[in-house]
């Protein structure tokens, strides 16, 4: 057998492999996710990534849907997270994708560029167009739109803030005696918030006292650590991409001082204490999260802990706080946003059917409605409507503590991941930058110097390679 015929059949026994292999996979992992209850009416198939409670919350979703119109019945499956980007590749690969599917991984300029997704705009009535250009939170407009078109949209944003613990804080004489041992309405939260560190270095001097050492001097409990450059850059009037002019911004003198700071925290406890200390941390959810053990005094992370502290451990006294700016050069009200958002397939069987069922969930026609699934969920909503209605203003009321979440939704300083088809190598390169010179191999300087070579060459290979158009 010559070279050529010995390839043309390894192809052809590869392509044979990989039809095989689809075939399969559509037949047993993409069947009708759910019985038909409404068998007359148009299928709509969507996919998400929750499970345990958040499964049964999206699940009402879906009924309260179908119960409230009778023309589409959307037919709801939850897809493994490990696995969902190659299961939805697949399916779009072998022509059977969903109709719609939540996502919340950092792919839409990719799958945007790819054409594995399709623009929404086909789908909206121009009152819907409209209506998503002034009435969306400006941050979610941005995670959805690639190119001056919008790709996905936006079903709750994660903010981040930062989380005190009262107790911990009393405890070292922080806090003046008379002030709260607890949050239990929006003036014990004002008198509380009046009170907290209004600059980073005094936050930083903060989590000095708070510190616990054992008597091998280990860190036993950690008062405070400033982690995740992508959250300190835009505090310190930096950030990653500059949107007027559409370029990443990565070595910029902001970006260096805001990764100097973590670095020289982290050097003050001793890196190898500090992984030592992470090490012996059992969980990150629910009630073993290292605040609600204890094991942190002041943590930043984001809103659905809210929501998780009341359900699980409602005796913590706490408060929230928006990051506060370094003395100087620094935004207030500053970091980072993600969130989760629908995405429309290409090759979507009920397209028009997944717009109705994503109008529905962000309260365009009802949006009191919307925001009983959202305080259900303890979810950030992305247009001011669902966070303006009497029932969100109702669990604010009862949950004082979301109030900074809230405060921050139109922040002109918070900042997603920078919309291009690499978001996700970007975001890797970010965390080993801040890594590098968390752990002392290399000047944030020269991390960041890394960082920007590693992307130009991205850049670079992605130029040069062809595209299928």
């Amino acid at each position: 057998m010559t070279a050529e015929r010995t390839r043309h059949f390894h192809t052809a026994g590869w392509i044979f492999s990989a039809a095989i292999l689809i075939a399969f996979l559509l037949g047993v992992f993409f069947k009708n996710p759910a019985r038909r209850k409404y068998p007359e009416r148009e299928p709509v198939v969507f996919w998400h990534m929750w499970s345990g409670v958040w499964k049964t919350i999206v699940e009402d979703i879906c009924v309260s849907f179908n119960e409230s119109q009778n023309q589409y019945e959307v037919l709801p499956l939850s897809v493994p997270g490990d696995v969902a980007d190659s299961k939805f590749l697949l399916s779009v690969a072998g022509g059977a994708p969903p109709d719609c599917m939540v996502q919340w991984n950092q792919i839409v300029p990719q799958f945007a560029h790819n054409k594995v997704i399709a623009p929404l705009d086909p789908v909206m009535s121009p009152e819907d167009y409209i209506y998503f250009k002034e009435t969306t939170f400006p941050v979610a407009q941005k995670i959805a739109t690639v190119n001056g078109r919008p790709y996905c949209m936006p079903l709750a944003l994660d903010i981040r803030a930062c989380y005190f613990r009262l107790d911990h804080l009393h405890e070292v004489g922080l806090l003046p005696p008379g002030a709260p041992k607890r949050i239990t309405d929006k003036e014990e939260f004002e008198e509380i918030a009046a009170l907290l560190p209004d600059n980073l270095e005094e936050l930083a001097e903060w989590g000095n006292r708070l510190h616990v050492f054992d008597n091998k001097g280990r860190i036993a409990r950690l008062g405070f650590l400033p982690e995740w450059l992508r959250m300190f850059a835009p505090a310190f009037g930096g950030g990653f991409y500059d949107w007027e002019a559409e370029k990443l911004t990565l070595n910029t003198p902001e970006n260096r001082r805001a990764l100097r700071f973590i670095a020289d925290e982290t050097t003050k406890l001793g890196f190898d204490n500090v992984v030592r200390f992470k090490s012996s941390l059992t969980g990150k959810h629910g009630a073993d999260w290292p605040f609600a053990l204890g094991k942190r005094s002041i943590t930043i992370d984001g809103q659905w802990r809210v929501q998780q502290l009341k359900q699980l451990a409602p005796d913590i006294a706490y408060t929230t706080a928006p990051l506060p700016p370094p003395k100087k050069g620094g935004k207030k009200n500053a970091g980072w946003v993600h969130g989760n958002f629908m995405i429309i397939p290409t090759g979507a069987k009920n397209p028009q059917g997944a717009w109705e069922f994503i109008k529905f969930w962000i309260g365009q026609d009802d949006p009191e409605r919307a925001a009983r699934f959202y305080t259900r969920a303890g979810w950030l909503p992305p247009r001011p409507q669902i966070a303006n209605t009497e029932c969100f203003r109702e669990y604010v009321k009862e949950n004082p503590q979301f109030q900074t979440f809230i405060d921050l939704l139109d922040s002109p300083n918070i900042e997603p991941t920078p919309p291009v088809t690499f978001q996700l190598l970007l975001y890797d390169l970010i965390k080993r930058a801040d890594e590098s010179a968390t752990r002392g191999t290399l000047t944030p300087k020269q991390a960041l110097d890394n960082l920007e070579e590693q992307i130009n060459d991205e850049i670079a290979r992605k130029e040069g390679a062809p595209h299928e158009k």
